[in-house]
């Protein structure tokens, strides 16, 4: 178990460099919508290139950064029910919603993205717009999203069993979820009033 924990820190810190460095995205794509906007009202001109660009940008990060997302817990689940759930119980659903969910869903996406993105390369698809871009680059993030989200799903599956096995602490158990801050912050503001 100490060796597939090791891969999972391998696996952790690699999505963690992607996603750190990717998040930046969102800053260049609200720059160059800002552009865009700018460049239309003033000068009465536009470029679909930059609105594809825009759409790319996000693509990107919503991919390339789901598996960072996973790693530091903050993908959607219903945290209302489930922080009223026992731990063991949170740590079944975990593993059963990882091995029977997760990881099929991203083997199904690798798997029909991939001849999606390759299809596309080999006619060297263009966007049907006028002065759009190249569509091959955005397919191919579909294949290399789910697949960075696989091996995170596998890594998140050896810590929950290392961690219902007593080998590791949960990571996540004292974690305060954003929404949970900001509630109680709130709450904390009308009581004071």
């Amino acid at each position: 178990m100490q060796s597939l924990l090791k891969v999972s820190r391998g696996i952790d810190a690699l999505n963690t460099w992607i996603g750190k460095r990717l998040a930046w995205l969102i800053l260049i794509a609200v720059i160059v919508s800002a552009t865009n906007a700018t460049v239309r009202k003033v000068f009465d001109t536009s470029s679909n290139a930059w609105l594809e660009l825009q759409w790319v940008l996000f693509s990107t990060v919503f991919l390339l950064c789901a598996s960072w997302t996973l790693h530091d817990n903050e993908h959607i689940r219903i945290d209302i029910i489930n922080n009223l759930l026992p731990n063991r119980i949170r740590n079944i659903i975990e593993v059963v919603g990882h091995t029977f969910f997760l990881l099929p869903l991203c083997i199904i996406m690798i798997v029909t993205g991939s001849p999606f993105f390759l299809r596309s390369y080999e006619i060297n698809e263009q966007s049907g717009n006028a002065g759009g871009l190249p569509q091959w680059p955005p397919k191919a993030l579909i294949a290399i999203g789910f697949t960075l989200l696989l091996i995170q799903g596998i890594s998140e599956l050896i810590k929950r069993i290392a961690i219902m096995r007593g080998l590791i602490a949960d990571p996540h158990a004292a974690q305060v979820h954003a929404l949970e801050a900001e509630v109680e912050h709130l709450v904390e503001a009308m009581e004071k009033k």
